[in-house]
Formats: C-alpha cells, sequence, structure tokens
C-alpha cells in the first residue's frame, strides 16, 4: 500500500502563487534600456539616445505614457 503525500493529493488548484511573482515592479530606476525595449525597438545607440532624450524631458513618467 503506497501512501500519499498531503503535496501529492493537492490538485494544481491548491498551490497559491506567492504574491512577489504576481506582481512585478523593477527593482531598480527605469533606464534608457527599459524604454527601448518597452516600445518594442532594437537596443541600438540611435534608440538608446532617443530614450535618454525622453527620459530626460519626461523623467521616469516616460515610460509609463507606453504602457497600456
Amino acid at each position: 500500500m503506497s501512501r500519499s503525500t498531503p503535496e501529492e493529493s493537492m490538485s494544481p488548484d491548491d498551490y497559491c502563487t506567492p504574491d512577489a511573482l504576481l506582481h512585478t515592479a523593477p527593482s531598480r530606476d527605469v533606464t534608457p534600456e527599459d524604454m527601448v525595449m518597452a516600445t518594442g525597438r532594437d537596443v541600438t545607440p540611435k534608440n538608446l539616445d532617443w530614450a535618454r532624450r525622453k527620459m530626460e524631458t519626461e523623467g521616469a513618467a516616460a515610460i509609463e505614457k507606453l504602457l497600456p
């Protein structure tokens, strides 16, 4: 006779996802690379310059304008 452990008897719906995995936020300030990637562009010197200028004029809130 085999015994099941509590983990084996739980269905996948019984598991809780830790809160830290459900919510994401930058652990640091937004960088020009983040800005470029958020727009779906390639990280190139030209796009990094664009992102730096945009962040200088609009601050970190510039990336918020890109989010739905």
